[in-house]
């Protein structure tokens, strides 16, 4: 299954057929995905599940509506178990960035992380998860597909890379991240559950 995001809006692509109970439940040849998108881009809260037999079908089909950007990030932890936030556009996330041509996703995560942090020792860990998310950008639904991997460091010094909006770059603890997780996306509440798993 897939869990995309597009603001406080959930859809799910899925073959699973056994989720037909759910009122929520459209096949996608019946499902209007341009109007959804275009409603989810108001302060509402939604959750749909998209069904086919084929999910990677499915999926491509999806992708089909958007501009697909590919991007990768960090959950970034210390030796006091702590997790790095940035501060960004009124809300606590986790540094992250597009893919440039000729990196590795790994790269690409690292290079993001230090370049947002301001940072350079860092260890790249587990690959943990994907996360898609749709935003608007000159009109066109964009999807972000960003790869997550654990990292560590342990360093203090932080330089918040200020023009791309950053003003903050914090250790938080696990009672301070839960406090954050009321103040952030969703993919990033998902990311920090799994991430724990």
């Amino acid at each position: 299954m897939y869990t995309i995001f597009k603001n406080e809006n959930i859809i799910f692509l899925t073959d699973e057929l056994k989720l037909e109970k759910k009122s929520n439940f459209y096949f996608w040849k019946n499902f209007d995905l341009k109007n959804h998108l275009i409603n989810c881009n108001e302060n509402t809260s939604s959750l749909v599940y998209l069904y086919h037999t084929n999910l990677d079908h499915l999926f491509k089909e999806f992708e089909n509506n958007c501009v697909t950007i590919e991007a990768a990030g960090g959950v970034v932890q210390n030796s006091k178990n702590e997790i790095l936030f940035i501060y960004r556009n009124d809300k606590w996330d986790l540094p992250k960035g597009k893919a440039e041509k000729g990196e590795t996703i790994s790269e690409t995560a690292i290079r993001e992380v230090q370049e947002e942090c301001g940072i350079n020792k860092i260890v790249l860990k587990d690959f943990i998860m994907k996360t898609f998310h749709i935003y608007v950008e000159n009109g066109q639904e964009i999807l972000k597909l960003t790869h997550w991997y654990k990292m560590f460091s342990d360093e203090i010094d932080f330089k918040p890379q200020m023009e791309e909006g950053i003003t903050n770059v914090v250790w938080k603890n696990i009672k301070e991240v839960k406090i954050s997780m009321e103040n952030t996306y969703p993919n990033i509440k998902l990311l920090i559950e799994k991430s724990r798993n």
